[in-house]
Formats: structure tokens, sequence, C-alpha cells
């Protein structure tokens, strides 16, 4: 094996990395909303959860990114260890569809039909229409599509490379020598871990393997115990990202590890027993490609099937490993480790901004209902919720911003924007609850009451103002546009009904009615209830525009209030009806 031979390897096994790479990060991206969909289905339901571990890592081809995934989804609380170990199970099994994929371009027959499926054959068909559609598609969709295309090919290319590299090793004396080393299990246990250690994927590793097995020369003794041994290499990702989290996502690690672990020490054993034991024919027979993925496969599945019913004992094995301590775990706000995973990294946003909703709807409740009685511990509560909602916003805003930094879908951009609208429209919404609050303060240390009317009149635009931010919040948590079309109509209710309240206490004011200090509160009072229906119209807008496939909301407020719209026309009316001052 020449330098150039070696330089070819080299250059292939990057070729191989980096298609693996591009086609596993497009995978993910075409996936987006529906691992959000699939998370919600997440249940304690072990068998539901290890098929979709096996579906989530097959269908975006690493198994190391569903890993860190889980690490962080339970860092911030969202899933609790128990419900990952079934997943955990399963992507090893999906992990498993990357070596068969491979195992094809081992075909060798003269049968047209045959030589279809080998994929050096329609690899180059592949990348020429991935590339024409990386040029001229103007659909993120179709882009994603061509990436998958091009990773694929640039994949399938690298290992043809490799293996091109590695043929004159099948007559070299020196290569043979070496895999009589491998002839001890342990030193190939060893080897298999800390290649697939390096490079962090066992895919990438198995399929080394596959073009080596083309030299014709490696048996099946041979290879088993570094299959063994990269199932084991890959928990260091897993091991990695656990660096810095709370316990129960260093548990995720351990589980992780302790399950190839057993299974390699219980295929170790057999494997002797079969060995030099039995002396099993078939581990002196030479493997190849489809050898290597139907072994890979094999140890999975066969590990699964034997610590599946020990998911319990596995996580105490973990709750051993890493103990309890007297202190109270803090869950991380939301882990960076999400930003790898767009698509779940959203939903998680998404659940945080519906909690923000919520809050957001419960301070402006709390805070109108002290205009009537105040009480010092409600402000109080008032004021706690802001600081938090607060806290919410900046923490968010951050996450958000760097993801959006990440390469994303138009849908999932759309999602980060709408968001980056709602958390600063929901903060301010908490901001003027505040205000609110110290407006019912003013009205308690002064003794100052509302005249009968005024009180009325207050009391109609409560009513208004509790509405609409009902209809917001839920349109909103549902994702419900038609619902979320009636709160413009309303918000234009509020702003007359909000005029007209001031026209009656400017006319109060020359009756002697009120007096000037009332009008001052007054105002403060109907200035901070007309922006908080503002922003609920901002954050329904959001939306409806995100729906739509677009943002404009300039140009959809326009069209509604200026060009005509009938179905906001008749709620106009209906809502004009329904907050008519007496």
């Amino acid at each position: 094996m020449d330098i150039f031979s070696v330089l070819m390897l080299v250059g292939g096994l990057a070729f191989f990395l980096y298609g693996m790479n591009v086609l596993s990060e497009s995978l993910e991206k075409m996936a987006g909303g529906k691992l959000q969909g699939i998370l919600e289905k997440m249940t304690s339901n072990r068998f539901k959860s290890l098929m979709l571990g096996a579906l989530i890592t097959a269908a975006i081809q690493s198994s190391s990114a569903v890993t860190v995934m889980l690490v962080g989804l339970v860092n911030s609380g969202i899933m609790q260890l128990g419900q990952t170990i079934g997943v955990l199970m399963g992507s090893n099994i999906g992990t498993t569809a990357t070596a068969w994929i491979l195992s094809l371009g081992g075909i060798d027959s003269d049968n047209m039909w045959v030589k279809l499926i080998k994929p050096e054959n329609f690899t180059l068909v592949f990348a020429m229409v991935g590339i024409l559609l990386l040029m001229t598609a103007k659909n993120q969709k179709k882009k994603d599509i061509g990436n998958i295309l091009v990773g694929f090919a640039i994949l399938i290319y690298g290992m043809k490379m490799m293996g091109d590299a590695v043929n004159p090793l099948s007559e070299s004396e020196k290569f043979q020598q070496v895999l009589l080393a491998f002839e001890n299990p342990f030193f190939g246990v060893l080897m298999g871990t800390v290649v697939t250690a390096i490079i962090q994927s066992s895919s990438a590793s198995v399929g080394i393997l596959q073009t080596l097995t083309d030299t014709g020369v490696i048996r099946y003794s041979v290879a088993l115990p570094i299959i063994m041994g990269q199932n084991i290499g890959t928990c260091i990702t897993a091991v990695i990202s656990s660096i810095g989290v709370n316990k129960n996502a260093k548990r995720v690690a351990v589980v992780h590890m302790a399950f190839n672990l057993i299974g390699t020490a219980v295929c170790l054993v057999l494997y002797c027993i079969f060995d030099y034991v039995l002396t099993l024919p078939l581990l002196d027979a030479f493997i190849d490609r489809p050898g290597v993925a139907i072994c890979h496969t094999l140890f999975n599945v066969f590990t699964t099937i034997l610590l599946f019913p020990f998911i319990k004992q596995l996580e105490k094995l973990a709750k051993f490993v890493v103990k309890d301590t007297e202190e109270k775990e803090r869950y991380a706000f939301i882990d960076e480790r999400l930003l790898n995973t767009p698509s779940v990294a959203i939903y998680e946003c998404n659940v945080i901004t519906q909690e923000m909703a919520g809050m957001a709807k419960e301070t402006i409740e709390r805070a109108i209902a002290l205009v009537d009685v105040y009480s010092e511990e409600e402000a109080e509560r008032v004021k706690k919720m802001e600081n938090k909602l607060d806290y919410y916003e900046d923490e968010l805003g951050t996450f958000l911003v760097k993801l959006s930094a990440k390469e994303l879908s138009e849908a999932d951009s759309r999602q980060i924007s709408k968001l980056l609208h709602t958390i600063g429209d929901l903060e301010r919404i908490s901001d003027h609850a505040v205000s609110i609050v110290l407006a019912a303060k003013e009205m308690q240390d002064k003794a100052a009451k509302f005249s009968e009317h005024a009180m009325q009149e207050i009391d109609t635009l409560k009513s208004a103002i509790l509405e609409i931010l009902e209809i917001t919040m839920k349109s909103y948590k549902d994702n419900d546009t038609e619902l979320a079309r009636k709160v413009e109509p309303l918000e234009q209710v509020i702003d007359r009904l909000i005029e007209k309240i001031r026209h009656r206490h400017i006319a109060r004011l020359k009756d002697g009615r009120c007096t000037i200090e009332h009008g001052i509160i007054l105002s403060d009072l109907l200035s901070d209830l007309s922006r908080v229906s503002d922003h609920c119209s901002n954050i329904a807008v959001a939306t409806i525009e995100v729906d739509r496939n677009q943002f404009e909301t300039h140009q959809y407020l326009k069209k509604v209030k200026y060009i005509g719209d009938e179905e906001f026309n008749n709620s106009f009316v209906e809502y004009g009806l329904k907050y008519e001052l007496k």
C-alpha cells in the first residue's frame, strides 16, 4: 500500500464522514415539526418508546444526535429518566439502518436489475439531481431534498474511494499479520471502541469496517469483537454531552453505557464459547458487507431483548452510580444541547411560551381585580410573576437568537420569528399589569373612588380586556387561527370603548362630577389596558401569519381594517353591541 493509496483512504474517509454529516443534518431538518409531534407521544409505555427511538434514529441516521437530544430533554425536565431508556434501546436498533444501506455496495452480479440496487450505480444520478435542486429550487424543502441526495452521493463516493484504497491489502502480508493481532477478541473490542470514540459515530466506524471487508481477508472472528467495541465507543458522545448537566441527565449517559457494556460482556462470553469450546466453523469464514450489517443488527436486537425486561433495574443502576444529594436539583431553563436539534428546541420554546402566556393572562386578571379591592399580598404576587416573566423573556430570547443562527427550514425560521415577537408582547403585558397595580395602589393610598358611572364604564372595559386575553392566549396555545381572527375586531372595539370613556370623563370633569386627580389615575389605567389589547393583537396576528407561511403583520392589519374583510366586520359589529356603554 503506497502513499497514494493512503491519501486516497484518508480522502475517502473525509468524504464519507462529511457526506454522513450532511445527510444526517438534512434528514433532521426534513423531520422538522414531525419530531415535535413524536415528542408529544413519548409516554411511559416502554414499547412505544422503543419504536419511537428506532424510527427517529433511522429517520435522522444518527444515534449520537438522538442521545444528545435525550440528555438535553432530561436536563430541561421535559422527559424523565425512565422514559428515555426505551428510546435509547430503540436508537441502538435504528442506527443499524445505515449499515444495511451501505451493505448494498457489496452486491456483485451481472443481472441488470440487481446492479440497479447497488448505490454506486445510481449515486451520480443522485448527485446531479441534488445539485440541480440546490441551484434552482426556491422552496426550502426541495433544497433539503437536494442536500440529502448530495450528502448520500458524497458518502457513497467516499466509501468507494476507501474500498479502492484498501483493495491492495488483500495481497499484503503485513496486513495479514495485523489481522492476526485481532484474533484476540479483547483487542478487537478495544480497537472498535477507540476508533468509534474518536470519530463519534458508530455508523461511520461500521461503514469503515464494511469497506475493509472488501479485501476479502477479514473473518467473522475478527469482525465480531470490533462490532461489539463500536457499540461501546458510540457512548462517548453521551458521556461528553452529560458534562455540566443535572443528575438525571448524567444518568441517561450511564444507562446508554451500561446497555452497551452489558450487551458486549454477554456477547463476548457467547463468542468465546462458540470460538474456543464449540469451534463454530462460521467464525473462520470471511465476512462481507451484508455480514457486518447482520452482525451489527443482531448484537443490538439481542441486547435489547436481553435488557428490555430490566428497564427498571437499569434505572436503579443509573441512580446507584449517580447518587442523589440532599440539595434540590435544578433543571436547566432550556438546555443548549437542544440547539443541535432545532425542531425539538422550537417545541420546547413553544411549551415555555405557552406557560408565559398563562402567567401574563393571570397577571392582568389579578391586577384588574385590585382596582376594585386592593390587597398588598395580591399586588406582591403580580410583581413576582412579572419578574418571573422578565427572566423567562431574557433567557428564552437569548436562546432563540442563538437558535436563529442555525441552519433552519423556512417553517422553523417563521416559528422562531413568531416566538420572538410573542415573548416580547407577553412580557410587556405583565409590565402593564404592574402599572395597573400601581394605579390601584395610588387609589388605595389616596382613598380615591371613581364615580358610579365611571365604574360601570371601567367594568365594561375590564370585561372586554379579559375576553381578548382569553381569546388570544387560547388561540396561541391551540394554534387556532380562526379564533385568533376574532382578536383584531375586539381590539378595535376596545380602542373605541377607551376613546368614549375618555370623552365621557372629560364631560364629567367639566360638570364637576370628577376631579383632575381621578382623571390622571383613569388616564393611566386606560393607557395600560389599551396597550394590553394592542399586545394581544400582535400575538394573534403572529399566530395567523405563521399559519399563512408569511410574516407581514402590517399588510394583514391593513387588509382587514382598511381594505375590508367580511369576517372582521361581522365580529366588529358583534363585539360593539356586546360591549356598548350604557
